[in-house]
Formats: C-alpha cells, sequence, structure tokens
C-alpha cells in the first residue's frame, strides 16, 4: 500500500517549518496479513479473486485453528490482521476471532462489501474493536450494481458507511479503477466527503493485458495517470488544511516514482528529501512485509497470489513458512533487489517501486521476473527502454488479473 496522504502531509509540514520532519524508524516485525476467513460472499462479483459464491465451502479454518495461527502471528511480529472474505460478516464466529485478535493487540481491519450492515450490525462492529473497515464502492449507483451484480448494493454499501459513523467506527471506501468505472472517480472522491469517510483506497486493477510498448501513448496508462494526479491534487489539498482524511493506493508501486516526479514539478526544494524517504518505504512489499491466509489455511505472498502455494498452517506455522526460502519465487520476492528483467532491471526507480507487481509479468509472460507491464511511466521516464517478449501460453493472448475486495 502507497500512503499518499503520509507523504504529502509531510510536504505541508515541510513547507509550513522550511525543514522535512525527521521520521522515527520503526524496529523489526513480521508482515501485514490479509486473512481471507471465508470464502462465502453474499454477491458474485465480476471482479473477485477469491471467485466467491453464496454457498459453504469445505475445509475452511475452524475457530481453534484460528486462534493457534493467531498466536503464531503474534509471536511471529505481525502488527496487523486485515479480515476478509468471501463476505467475513458471514462466518458466525467473527466476532469472536475478532475479540481474540483485539485481546492480542493486533490493530485488526474488516474489509467487506457493506451490504449486511444495518444498525444493530454496525453497533456490533464498534463493540468488538475493529480499528477500520473498508467498504467498497466501484463507482455510483448503476455502476455500482452492475459490478456487483445486484440491484440495491449500493443503497446498502452507503447506508453502511452512515450507520458506522454514527457509532464513532472509522470507516474508508475502497475503489478499484478500471475501463468500465473510472469516469466514476471524481464523484466518489466527493462522495467521501458527503458521506463523512476518512480514508480513499485507491487499487489498479491488476492490469496485464497491454502496455509493454508505447506506455506514453497506451488509454489505460494515461487514464491511470489522470486518476493518480486527481488523487495527489486531494491528498495534498487536505494536508495543507490540515485533515486527517487518507488517501493511499495499492496493487501498482510506480506510484512512488509518480509522485516523486508530481513533486518535482510543484516542490523541487524537496525532491531530494522525498526520494530518501521513497526508498525507505522499498515499493512492492509481496513475500515480505504483506502477506495473506486464504480460507483453508493456505499461505500466499499476497492476495493476487493464490496461484502460488507457499504451505498450510495445518502443517506448519506460518512463522516457519514465511521465512523459508526454498521456494524460488519466495527467495526472489525476499532478495534485494529483486531479480527483474527487461526495462525494470535498469529502471532508475527500482530502489523505490521494488519492480512493482511480480503476478502482473507472470501472468502475461510466464515469467515472473519480466518488466511489470502494469508500469504507467513511460521508458523514458524510468531511462530505460521496453524489452518485447512473447508469451509461452498462446501468442497474442491478452489476460486480465483483477484485484477483488469484499
Amino acid at each position: 500500500m502507497f500512503r499518499i496522504s503520509q507523504y504529502l502531509r509531510e510536504l505541508a509540514q515541510a513547507e509550513a517549518t522550511g525543514s522535512y520532519p525527521a521520521v522515527r524508524e520503526r524496529g523489526a516485525r513480521g508482515p501485514v496479513v490479509i486473512w481471507n476467513l471465508i470464502r462465502r460472499c453474499n454477491l458474485t462479483c465480476k471482479h473477485c479473486y477469491a471467485l466467491s459464491a453464496d454457498h459453504d465451502y469445505a475445509g475452511e479454518l475452524s475457530l481453534p485453528e484460528v486462534f493457534t495461527v493467531m498466536d503464531d502471528l503474534k509471536a511471529f511480529g505481525v502488527p496487523a490482521l486485515i479480515l476478509s472474505g468471501g463476505e467475513p460478516l458471514l462466518r458466525p464466529d467473527l466476532f469472536e476471532i475478532a475479540a481474540r485478535a483485539r485481546q492480542r493487540g493486533f490493530y485488526t481491519g474488516l474489509s467487506t462489501n457493506g451490504t449486511l450492515i444495518d444498525a444493530p450490525m454496525a453497533a456490533r462492529i464498534a463493540q468488538a474493536g475493529f480499528d477500520y473497515v473498508g467498504i467498497s464502492l466501484d463507482g455510483l449507483r448503476a455502476t455500482h450494481d452492475k459490478f456487483r451484480r445486484l440491484e440495491g448494493a449500493f443503497d446498502r454499501s452507503l447506508a453502511a458507511i452512515g450507520h458506522l459513523g454514527q457509532v464513532g467506527v472509522k470507516v474508508g471506501l475502497r475503489y478499484t479503477m478500471t475501463a468500465m468505472n473510472g469516469h466514476d472517480l471524481p464523484a466518489l472522491l466527493a462522495l467521501m466527503q458527503e458521506v463523512g469517510a476518512h480514508k480513499f483506497y485507491f487499487s489498479h486493477l491488476n492490469y496485464a493485458g497491454r502496455g509493454n510498448i508505447h506506455r506514453d501513448k497506451d488509454a489505460h496508462h494515461q487514464s491511470t495517470r489522470a486518476a493518480m494526479d486527481l488523487l495527489f491534487d486531494h491528498a495534498w489539498a487536505a494536508a495543507r488544511a490540515g485533515s486527517l482524511d487518507d488517501y493511499v493506493s495499492g496493487n501498482n508501486d510506480a506510484d512512488g516514482p509518480y509522485l516523486l516526479q508530481w513533486v518535482r514539478q510543484r516542490l523541487p526544494q524537496w525532491e531530494g528529501a522525498l526520494r530518501q524517504r521513497l526508498v525507505a518505504w522499498g515499493g512492492n512489499a509481496s513475500g515480505q512485509m504483506v502477506a495473506n491466509i486464504d480460507n483453508l489455511g493456505h499461505v500466499h505472498p499476497d492476495t493476487m497470489w493464490w496461484h502460488h502455494d507457499l504451505g498450510s498452517v495445518r502443517e506448519r506455522p506460518f512463522s516457519q513458512i514465511w521465512n523459508d526460502t526454498s521456494d524460488p519465487m519466495m527467495a526472489g520476492l525476499k532478495q534485494h533487489p529483486r531479480p527483474v528483467q527487461g526495462r525494470c532491471a535498469s529502471c532508475q526507480y527500482l530502489a523505490i517501486c521494488n519492480g512493482n507487481t511480480r503476478v502482473r509479468a507472470q501472468q502475461l509472460t510466464g515469467n515472473p521476473w519480466f518488466e511489470d507491464p502494469g508500469c504507467y511511466l513511460s521508458d523514458a521516464e524510468v531511462g530505460a527502454a521496453s524489452t518485447p517478449f512473447e508469451s509461452p501460453a498462446k501468442k497474442g493472448t491478452r489476460r486480465t488479473i483483477e484485484i477483488a475486495h469484499a
């Protein structure tokens, strides 16, 4: 996750004081764990990576197993759990799991589609002490309901935001931009203010179908750049106003270099300081500082790697699985710098983005270390040229990998 607002608040402070703020170093810790506790969902969304449906799935972790895993995660230094699904509110023991997570001292988030949250459910969520609830909106009413394949889904999710706000739960909007909903982004940013949400998570589509060449002319990349400009402008206005609203992005670590370019054009005196901060951030954290456990207990480098199984927490503790670099993929993801190829290998921003999202390269070319086709920076901007490739699958095949949200 790229914390846009964090960096722009630092820049606003630097502008006000004349000195870039020092940042407290954090000690060693384990990864943030996104935990898909259940695969069942009351919706069948077009962009679901879990391919969820409204029925039970056999073999999911029991409550005692969840508690055992949670104890290992705590001992391993995991700071945060994001409880997800499917739709996590369909898991009958969710609030027992949440209570245990809070008791063990985890920062605990809930990722939900929001359609099941009425006033009583909002009160239960508040009582459970969730630090944050993310509710997914794919656009305004017509767009969202089409994506969610349920008429009225938008109104129910919007009502959930209001119910949560009334009981003091911090809530944010989650949005994945595609060619079919990009036109709704400005309105959603305005809606965030209207409904009192305090966070906007912009997820890039894990797109792997175009973009190997002519990135500066690719329509998808141009719309991505325009969207990031809009997010940066909103976050900068909020930072200068002293607002605590957060704007963050995910699934495309080119956002870091693109913000550096944005600052170079507007606040060039702080470019060097920001570059140091972005290098310290380190870019893509799959297999490093973000992890995924699916509903059956299988561990993955992140939520987009469900096709790559690192092992089961029923057979080995998560802590052992995560530190095991006998798996070539994990060894490469943990390597610094990563063994990336193509233009990523000679990119001037490699130390910032860490080679971006490896799953896109793997799905398009069969080679996880090839250049990321989702990078929206031009060859001139990164100081490297794109490398032609031929997919080991069918030549000319274009596949799209989509990020899921609850």
